[in-house]
């Protein structure tokens, strides 16, 4: 008899991955592509990319679509508390024999970093949020409204405010009152001049909120060398973090959830990372034990586990 397979499906908010595993979690199968995350592309191209990186996995694993047991899919702008069942029907779209579990790109990443569904997940990538769950099963999102609306501390936010740092200081009297740190961001991107800055915060062939969160590093580096305006940036970024971990832990009433990082700010070693873990009182940076792709992976199995015991 052949072993059960599960697929995870983990659309972060700029890049898709889906990843093929056994019980075991021992990885058959992984394939990465662009991001799938309905509020930027659509409902209708994010499926469609979904649904390509399913077939382009099982591809790569040489697998027919009948082997896998269960997926899990978790989306960012996709979370199972509002769009379950657009994620049940655009799983079984590729997969029909398989057991579709919807979740949350918070929740798979949960999952993937501590191995179990309960704990705090604080999140700070593109965008920022935090997730808790309790093992009563009882949970609660703080954040995750994104650019538009919320993502306080998130790589986005980081560079917006590097960028309104720019503007207000240049029209405060133009060149002569421009700032170290903002030469230095003309010098990053590449422009001569400051009113070049429009056309590329606002140019259409690329989305703006990756545009501007790419700009990100550069903060988290000026910070290093002592740029009083990036520590100024960085730190209110970890207060908003901080505050968001804070806030989850008091509304659930779990003040000592296990605490896992995810996202490119928290998972390296950085100022940024630093200050979240000194305000949080965390002797270390929590290190997830599998990526979020595993974690959909695992979820999956988790639940065709308990179903199959019922």
């Amino acid at each position: 008899m052949n072993e059960p397979l599960f697929m995870g499906i983990d659309g972060g908010g700029s890049t898709l991955r889906v990843a093929i595993v056994n019980a075991d979690l021992n990885e058959l199968s992984m394939w990465t592509g662009e991001s799938v995350n309905p509020s930027i592309v659509g409902r209708g191209v994010a499926r469609e990319r979904i649904q390509a990186g399913v077939l382009e996995a099982l591809q790569l694993a040489d697998l027919h679509h009948e082997r896998l047991a269960a997926v899990g899919i978790g989306i960012a702008g996709a979370s199972d508390l509002h769009s379950r069942q657009w994620l049940i029907e655009t799983a079984n779209s590729a997969l029909p024999l398989s057991q579709a579990v919807p979740s949350s790109d918070l929740e798979i990443a949960l999952v993937g970093a501590l191995a179990q569904r309960h704990g705090l997940l604080l999140l700070a990538g593109t965008g920022s949020a935090a997730y808790v769950r309790r093992p009563d099963g009882k949970r609660l999102q703080v954040g995750g409204w994104g650019y538009l609306l919320g993502d306080e501390g998130s790589s986005f936010w980081i560079g917006s405010q590097l960028l309104r740092h720019f503007t207000a200081t240049y029209d405060s009297g133009a060149e002569a009152a421009m700032t170290a740190t903002g030469r230095a961001c003309l010098d990053h991107l590449c422009l001569s001049r400051a009113r070049d800055l429009v056309a590329w915060a606002y140019r259409s062939e690329a989305a703006p909120a990756a545009r501007i969160a790419s700009l990100a590093p550069f903060v988290l580096d000026l910070a290093e060398t002592g740029d009083t305006v990036a520590i100024d940036i960085v730190s209110r970024a970890a207060k908003h973090l901080t505050n968001l971990a804070e806030t989850a832990r008091r509304r659930l009433a779990y003040r000592d959830a296990p605490i896992a990082f995810a996202g490119g700010l928290l998972e390296n070693t950085n100022w940024l990372s630093a200050e979240v873990l000194r305000r949080l009182g965390l002797p270390k940076r929590p290190v997830a034990k599998s990526p979020p792709v595993k974690g959909a992976a695992l979820l999956a199995k988790m639940e065709w586990s308990a179903r199959r015991c019922q």
